[in-house]
Order: C-alpha cells, then structure tokens, then sequence
C-alpha cells in the first residue's frame, strides 16, 4: 500500500481534507459523526476497553484481506468514529475509571479496578453514557489533530489525551503517586520485591485498602525487564515489516497484534501487547523501502523502530502507569512519539515519506 492509497484509507473512515480549518468544522457539525463517536463510545464501556480494541484488530486484519480489501474500507471501519481506538478503547476506559470511582466496579482485579480494561461494564445508563461523552471527546479531537494536519498518529494521541483528561475529570491524579517505597518514577524494584502500600499511604480502591495494593504496579507484570522490551520489539519490527512487504499495507501488524490480545483477554499468561512494535515498525519499512536503501537496511530500520517503539512503551508506563490508578495507555503514547519522529525523518528527507502520517506525506 503506497502513501496515496493508506492516506485515502483513513480519509475514507473520516472525511479528512488535512489541513483545512473548513474541513474540521463541517465534520463536527455532522451530527451522524456525533452519534456514531458516541454510540462508539458506550460500545467500549459496555464490552470493556480491551475486548473493544480487539474487535478493532479483527476489523482492521479483515479491511486488509476482506473482499473489499482494495478501497481499504474495513480497515477505515477499524480506525473510524465508532470502533476506531480513541472512541471505543478510550470511552471503556474513560467508563472503567468512573465506575471504579463509584464502586461500581470491584472486579476482583490485582491492580486498581479503574486498571481493569478487560472487565465488561455491562449496560448501566450512567456508565454508557460516560463512555459515550468520551467517545465524542475522542472524534473531536482526533478530527481537529487529523484535519490540522498535526504530523503525529491523531488516533494514538488522542487515546493518551482522553486518559489523563478522564484521570483529571474523575478525581483521580493525573500522573500518579510514587511509593516512598520506590526510588522514583522508574523504579520496579518495590514490584519485583512484592513489596506492598502502607496502611493509607495511598487511595485504596473498591474492596481493597491502601496496604492491599502492591507499591508498583506494572503495565505487563511479565514484560517489563528492558532487555525482554527490547527483544520482543525487534522481533515484532521485523514481522510487521515483512508483512507489509506481503501485502503493501502498514495495517495489517498492528490488527494481527490487537486480534491476539483475545489471548490475553481470555487470561492466557505471558501473551505480549505488540501493536506499539509492529505499526512503527511496518511503516518504517514502507517509509523507507524505494528510496535508495537496500531491502535489508530498511528491514533493519524496521526492527529499530519497533524496538524503539516497546522501549518507549515501557518508559511511558513507568511513569504514567505503575504509580497511577487508571489506564493510561502505553502503547498508544508510544505509537504517537514514533510516529511523530517519522513524520519529522520524512519532512527532513531522511525517509522517503512518512507513508499515511498526516501532515509529512
């Protein structure tokens, strides 16, 4: 899939004309985006924020196979204003916090339950309709982003936007609290030691004191460690941009990666979350594929992005994540920084083109 065709396969999910001011009004003055953002929205607090993001997987692994896989429409479908992840992921989130906050959540989970983005919310009014508020929020602001021609990925830095604003909205603190018991943002240690809150040293949460939470409480308990980041990442690149020679779609990565977090979901151990690898990685490869570099160089870019791509992940729920009390996605603020940087390698003309980032293709 070359620049022209992933560019139209996203504006077809949305009606984007980047770089129009008139193109943001006359979307969100469309009151039929209104309602699909909202009703996308209540749709992920209703089956939870994660089984939602996995059917988004599904949507965009069938828009690249599909019978009409050559317009690119179930691919639009996946990323658009009822599934896409900053309406449907966001708004289960956004749900998941104000349920916990109102103890209407004691899902048994380890963490905080506003953490529990597995947990389905069922179909409660004032739980849908939190979703609901936050799916709006979700399609406008990525509808601004898109149309501004912004160059970062709008979805992905929308889905971080709508977390800290649902931590701030809900009472919540909106990076976090470290423990007196770790040595800063970064430190895993308190974790690795099982090392617990003290009695009312932070918020407890639903049945669970404060001492009945552990100090640190990592995104992946099971991939955490650096070097385990940092291998996973490399592979997860390389594949993605192995299936993106395959198919010339940067997409079809990232739905295979989102469709097997149903392993996951489903509470098989150790699956690992890749989508933040396998999309930089992939669109690393068609971002450099065709400009001069050899296919083995640019397969090699591929995997360095998606090693920094996991690298970045991981710091992000160092400091966002194990010290607070909702889910503020780490893959999503990671695919918004790299991709950021390949809009700015293009712009430079280090890449050939940022492939379907807006505002450098």
């Amino acid at each position: 899939m070359n620049s022209a065709v992933a560019t139209g396969v996203l504006a077809q999910a949305s009606g984007w004309n980047a770089g129009s001011v008139d193109a943001v009004l006359e979307i969100l003055l469309d009151p039929t985006i209104w309602l699909g953002a909202a009703a996308g929205g209540a749709f992920g607090a209703a089956l939870g924020a994660l089984p939602a993001f996995i059917f988004t997987g599904f949507l965009v692994i069938a828009g690249v196979f599909g019978g009409d896989a050559a317009s690119g429409a179930g691919v639009g479908v996946g990323f658009g204003p009822v599934f896409g992840p900053h309406i449907s992921f966001a708004g289960g989130a956004a749900a998941a916090a104000y349920a916990a906050k109102n103890g209407e959540m004691e899902s048994g989970f380890d963490y905080h339950n506003a953490k529990d983005i597995g947990f389905a919310l069922g179909s409660k009014p004032d739980i849908l309709a939190v979703g609901a508020v936050f799916g709006v929020f979700g399609i406008v602001l990525e509808q601004t982003f898109r149309n501004l021609a912004v160059p970062t990925d709008p979805i992905a830095f929308t889905v971080v936007a709508s977390a800290l604003l649902h931590r701030a909205v809900f009472g919540y603190s909106v990076i976090g609290v470290v423990s007196d018991k770790a040595n800063g943002f970064m430190d895993m240690g308190p974790f690795e030691r099982g090392e617990m809150r003290e009695p009312g040293e932070m918020p407890g949460d639903g049945e669970k004191s404060s001492e009945d939470r552990l100090a640190v409480e990592p995104w992946l308990p099971n991939m955490y460690k650096w070097s385990h980041v940092a291998a996973i990442g490399l592979t997860a690149g390389l594949a993605a941009a192995y299936a993106a020679i395959q198919t010339g779609s940067p997409f079809l990565g990232f739905g295979i990666s989102a469709a097997t977090l149903l392993f996951l979901n489903l509470g098989v151990d150790r699956i690992p979350v890749t989508h933040h690898m396998t999309l930089p990685g992939a669109t690393a490869y068609l971002a450099t594929a065709g400009t001069g570099y050899s296919p083995i160089v640019a397969l090699l870019i591929a995997g360095l992005f998606g090693l920094l791509g996991a690298v970045v992940g991981e710091a992000f729920q160092r400091v966002f994540y194990a010290h607070g009390d909702t889910h503020v996605d780490p893959p999503a603020a990671s695919i918004a920084i790299t991709h950021t940087l390949i809009a700015i390698l293009s712009i430079a003309g280090i890449l050939g083109s940022a492939v379907w980032v807006p505002g450098a293709i």
